[in-house]
């Protein structure tokens, strides 16, 4: 079941794990891509200092600041795109990083928008309609959580650990710092 507006509308570290055993699904005509989400990253408020947000509205992180469950795609590096949803209450901050899908080679954020077809193209897209949308096929999964990746630059948000993956994930993940 395509999961509803409300869902995203919750506290970002709720959604970010409740994302983990969830399925992404990319329609591009008749080729359908869609695998089981295994890990998030959380994103949420001004005092984040690892959020885009954290500075304020700008023209590249507004759609942060609108309504939940909307597509917010930004390239990193000049190169790799990266797929977030937007969640909680209009006006504030957040959105949940798709770090990784149980899928070959989306081991990655960079990775997984490569292997999906994601790019800027698919920036605001609504995702309770049908083209990019997250599945509730009822698998539940145990999660882990862990400091987030490429945020050292955050000071003490770098820290937080909202980072979520699925217990016992099929590849092995360099950064191994879980509880």
């Amino acid at each position: 079941m395509k999961l509803k507006r409300s869902f995203y509308e919750r506290p970002t570290i709720k959604v970010a794990q409740d994302l983990i055993g969830k399925f992404l699904v990319h329609k591009i005509g008749p080729k359908i891509y869609e695998a089981e989400i295994i890990e998030t990253e959380a994103y949420a408020g001004f005092e984040d200092k690892a959020s885009h947000a954290s500075r304020g509205k700008t023209p590249r992180n507004a759609l942060m600041f609108g309504r939940a469950g909307f597509s917010y795609v930004y390239l990193i590096y000049g190169i790799y795109h990266c797929l977030n949803i937007t969640t909680e209450k209009e006006g504030f901050p957040a959105a949940v990083l798709i770090r990784a899908l149980d899928y070959p080679e989306c081991d990655g954020p960079g990775k997984l928008c490569r292997q999906f077809k994601i790019t800027k193209a698919q920036n605001g897209l609504d995702m309770t309609k049908n083209v990019l949308w997250v599945e509730d096929r009822g698998l539940k999964r145990k999660v882990v959580a862990g400091k987030r990746i490429g945020v050292d630059y955050a000071g003490a948000s770098a820290l937080l650990p909202w980072r979520f993956r699925r217990k016992r994930s099929n590849f092995f993940f360099h950064h191994n710092h879980f509880r």
